[in-house]
């Protein structure tokens, strides 16, 4: 079942109608392809990103669910026709001819959609998602579309990120009470969830998304209390079968004390003590006089769970330090991806049906080689052996197909960095058919194995891709004629400029 952010439509928090979640210049650019009789040229645009986030050396896609929720809930309705017609321009007058309005109001989705499934590792200049259709159409569909896809991804990716670090230690994501809103805490633990946690304190997420989750008490429970050992055996007596105690209230070590006291009277009653959690203090320090004391007493198999902003550098250095904690609650510096607020995907129009039926390739030109784009209706090949992930190339759907044989791929930041692949290289092309003509013909995959994607993506990545500081990078190239197609492009828009 595809449970996405547009559950939240069934309570006050949405209208039923998000078609309006948009930029202006989205309806503006409609109404003149309306107005111009272009409405209906057949366009294909590319959703991609430029950079890795957090410097490092891949990213998650994430965020496809909700395209998909997205598109087959598109439809303008009365609601919006009505805020539409009272926009003005600067004049006073309507900025809208009520025909176009009339447009909007019987509008049916007829793009074809190919996405790369969620979960999957990708990377800079990569078509993520690849729109093709009417170009009113695909241009009502790139605002919310990156809305959808950039804070997923950068979401999942900083998860993923996060469990590369922890490696086999728990990891629960806590960051509901400091998300940016309550999409953006919805959004961010199904996110987390794929990227590589465990679980979530977010007890919606959990309803919405099947996603387990976790939690104990807070520091005023044992405020509420005239002492600290009432407030935890209260506490256990209240849910033995769910007891992890937060123990820095006042004294860290002398609250683990006081656990433990609790644990030897769960333990009689045939329960036990699952945690002690560190929310301040010196974690390394604290989580390594703690495990003694558990381990003297006899709770060896107690978890020790540690909080207090966290994130993949300080969990790193913790680990470095002996701490001995094996679950990890990451809270603000995840869901608010707090290092790199945005992922930066661009949409860009790769490709315009002239008069004649055939396909004139756009790109768009600048002083910066990496914000030029790349035309043509673009297609990710990953090539790979028995270790893993060699390479993606990017190539043209027009001119390459499975028949062709050896491969030629040009990095496009410098063209004397060629590799070549055999036909026979094992690959596997990662845009996928997800909507075919305004018809979704995919089936979307459940968070759970999403989740496991993930983790598989990862193993085929070489570790120097995966680390932290200056990490390798990925090779991702263009298919030799797309490179030449495109450089001859760009040299004749320059000439044509240079003209002018």
């Amino acid at each position: 079942m595809l449970v996405t952010t547009f559950a939240l439509m069934t309570n006050k928090l949405y209208d039923t109608s998000l078609s309006l979640l948009t930029d202006l210049y989205q309806v503006t650019m409609a109404y003149g392809y309306w107005k111009s009789k272009t409405a209906e040229k057949e366009a294909v645009f590319n959703l991609y990103f430029r950079k890795n986030p957090f410097n490092g050396g891949f990213t998650i896609a994430c965020g496809l669910a909700n395209v998909i929720g997205y598109i087959q809930n598109f439809g303008f309705s009365k609601k919006d026709l009505r805020y539409l017609r009272t926009l003005r321009g600067n004049d006073g007058e309507p900025m809208f001819e009520e025909a176009f309005l009339e447009y909007l109001a019987n509008l049916k989705l007829t793009c074809s959609v190919s996405a790369i499934p969620e979960g999957t590792v990708v990377f800079p200049n990569e078509p993520m998602i690849r729109v093709q259709g009417p170009i009113l159409q695909c241009q009502l569909l790139e605002t919310p579309l990156l809305n959808l896809i950039n804070f997923e991804s950068l979401i999942a990716t900083k998860a993923a990120r996060l469990r590369l670090v922890v490696d086999t230690d728990k990891l629960l994501e806590f960051g509901l009470r400091r998300a940016q809103g309550i999409d953006g805490g919805m959004t961010a633990s199904r996110a987390a969830y794929i990227g590589g946690c465990d679980a979530t304190s977010n007890v919606l997420a959990g309803k919405l998304y099947d996603i387990p989750v976790r939690g104990t008490h807070a520091h005023s429970w044992v405020m509420s209390f005239d002492d600290e050992q009432h407030a935890f055996d209260t506490y256990a007596q209240v849910l033995p079968n769910n007891v992890t105690l937060l123990v820095d209230t006042y004294d860290t070590l002398q609250g683990v004390r006081h656990a433990i006291a609790t644990g030897k009277k769960l333990r009689e009653q045939g329960h036990r003590l699952a945690g002690i959690r560190l929310d301040s203090g010196d974690l390394a320090y604290l989580s390594i006089e703690a495990r003694k004391l558990l381990d003297a007493a006899g709770f060896e198999d107690t978890d020790i769970v540690a909080s207090n902003d966290l994130d993949e550098t300080i969990i790193n250095s913790l680990k470095q330090q002996g701490a001995k904690i094996n679950i990890w609650g990451v809270g603000t510096k995840l869901v608010t991806a707090f290092d790199q607020p945005a992922l930066g995907g661009v949409y860009k129009l790769a490709a315009l049906r002239n008069d004649t039926g055939e396909w004139s390739y756009k790109m768009k030109l600048s002083e910066q080689a990496i914000k030029i784009s790349t035309p043509g209706i673009q297609q990710v090949r990953r090539f790979r052996d028995e270790r893993g992930f060699l390479a993606d190339m990017i190539y043209d759907t027009e001119v390459m197909h499975e028949s062709t044989g050896t491969a030629t791929m040009i990095d496009p930041l410098d063209f004397t960095k060629r590799r070549r692949f055999n036909a026979d290289q094992p690959h596997e092309d990662l845009l996928v058919t997800v909507f075919q003509d305004g018809q979704c013909v995919y089936t979307s995959p459940g968070i759970h194995d999403v989740r496991a994607r993930v983790q598989e993506q990862l193993a085929g990545l070489h570790p120097g891709v995966k680390r932290f500081v200056n990490p390798h990078i990925y090779p991702v190239g263009l298919e030799k004629r797309l490179h030449d197609h495109k450089t001859e492009l760009i040299l004749k828009l320059r000439e044509g400029q240079t003209k002018k």
